[in-house]
């Protein structure tokens, strides 16, 4: 490949733009903020009773909690400049504490499950949908060069094992689940169970029986209509 082409090779990709923060994760009123907030929380207890518990002693809540709420606070003109960094700070504290770096922007549909914490990073550009698993150690990444160059996208109730890595602008299928230590640099189709390195499709059985306690459709259809959106 000559120096030519691998210039347009970045510039159709445009990696500053990958590397800036955007607000298009950032929930835009409380009442989404608080249905998210109740789905996410409905997958570690499957009801709305146990918020302390989780809150105070469960790692992946409370940096969910305070994800979704720094998010919120960016979002507004005035909680901008006053409530939000507070917010972040508490946010970044979490961060270093619990090892899990997920920007407070990140697109993550409602009922995010954090399986217990460290060494888990999500690029800000990634799109996540609803009922998702992230175990320890697991990481979605950006690609900066060839035809995956980019970020991805991970579709509802998707299972990502511990030491899962997905990197590049590949799509995993709903319903599907990234065996442990796989290194996932393609598109994986729906319903499938990849493994190794790199992962290669070794079963069409799905998440089934990994995705648990996932959000009830009445409260997952109010927190896209909060947020202004449809069910996928």
């Amino acid at each position: 490949m000559t120096e030519a082409s691998k210039i347009q090779l970045r510039e159709d990709v445009d990696l500053e733009a990958l590397a800036k923060p955007h607000s298009r994760g950032c929930l835009k009123s409380f009442r989404a903020l608080r249905l998210y907030l109740a789905a996410d929380l409905h997958r570690y207890h499957g009801g709305r009773f146990h918020f302390w518990r989780h809150f105070l002693f469960t790692p992946g809540y409370k940096y969910t909690f305070w994800m979704r709420v720094s998010g919120y606070l960016k979002s507004g003109r005035v909680t901008r400049l006053t409530l939000y960094p507070v917010a972040k700070f508490i946010l970044l504290h979490c961060r270093y504490k619990y090892g899990i770096a997920i920007p407070e922007y990140t697109e993550i549909d409602p009922g995010l499950f954090i399986n217990r914490f460290g060494g888990i990073y999500v690029h800000g550009h990634t799109k996540i949908g609803h009922d998702v698993t992230l175990s320890a150690m697991t990481m979605i990444g950006q690609t900066n060069r060839g035809k995956r160059a980019g970020t991805p996208t991970i579709g509802n109730r998707v299972f990502m094992g511990v030491g899962a890595k997905v990197i590049g602008k590949v799509t995993v299928g709903q319903d599907s689940a990234i065996g442990v230590s796989a290194l996932v640099t393609r598109d994986v189709p729906p319903n499938s169970v990849v493994a190794g390195i790199p992962a290669k499709v070794i079963s069409e059985d799905g998440s089934d029986g990994y995705v648990n306690r996932v959000v009830p459709a009445d409260l997952l259809a109010a927190c896209y209509a909060a947020n202004g959106q449809t069910v996928p």
